[in-house]
């Protein structure tokens, strides 16, 4: 099977400090992996060279079996690449629905062609809101939002762009027990859509309880790579960031 996703020797500097050494990482279609490390091993210099927000020195990026490199970030969103971040982006002065016609608009119109019409735009941002559970609160404004919600809008604009591949990025942070549940699921269900993720994460049961496989970076160094289990007692996982 070819890897969604494929890395190869992935090495960014910036001025002497190695941020990333030689990374290489697969990602199948489908998969759920799970991309962990203390803060500062790298994470989301990886997540950056892969989405195009920064360009690595050495080694390349594929995505289906094509090269991404020298690709604007915009351009591997429209090829089927999204993210999530950390710190929710909305447009401050937009509704929710509003919110979502922005990907819909400038990706997914980019990729498969425009949408039938207006009713047919409409519609998808309430399918996007009532996936997420904010369908109640479409024409309210972001700063109305809890913070969950504000995670849910930032995982809906990233789906409204009808990813093939989706990055998390610590979607959980803060969050309490019950709201880590509700994003742990909204995950799993995007993923039995057919949406390959890769979760970034420091909440260890919940990336224990969504991972298929783990990936380890450690100052640069991807230290472990494999079925969960294994990779949490391996005994550099364990010393460098687990038993921190």
């Amino acid at each position: 099977m070819t890897a969604l996703l494929h890395v190869d020797n992935i090495s960014k500097r910036f001025g002497g400090f190695v941020a990333l050494d030689g990374i290489d990482l697969e990602v199948q279609p489908g998969e759920r992996l799970g991309l962990i490390g203390p803060n500062g091993s790298g994470k989301s210099t990886l997540v950056n060279c892969i989405c195009g927000t920064l360009q690595n020195e050495n080694g390349s990026v594929q995505f289906e079996g094509q090269p991404l490199d020298g690709l604007a970030a915009h351009q591997r969103t429209h090829r089927g690449l999204a993210r999530s971040f950390q710190l929710p982006r909305p447009f401050h002065s937009m509704n929710l629905v509003d919110n979502l016609r922005v990907p819909l608009l400038y990706t997914v119109h980019s990729r498969l062609g425009p949408l039938r019409s207006a009713g047919d735009l409409d519609s998808r941002c309430l399918e996007l809101l009532e996936m997420v559970g904010l369908a109640a609160k479409a024409k309210q404004m972001p700063r109305d939002l809890t913070q969950v919600e504000m995670r849910k809008l930032e995982l809906a604009r990233a789906v409204g762009a009808e990813p093939k591949l989706l990055i998390a990025d610590e979607s959980m942070a803060g969050l309490s027990h019950s709201e880590i549940d509700d994003i742990l699921k909204l995950l799993m269900r995007l993923n039995e859509r057919g949406i390959t993720i890769i979760m970034i994460e420091h909440i260890m049961s919940a990336v224990m309880s969504f991972s298929q496989r783990l990936a380890v970076l450690v100052s640069g160094k991807k230290v472990a790579d494999g079925k969960p289990e294994d990779v949490v007692r391996d005994p550099e996982v364990v010393r460098a960031y687990l038993g921190q």
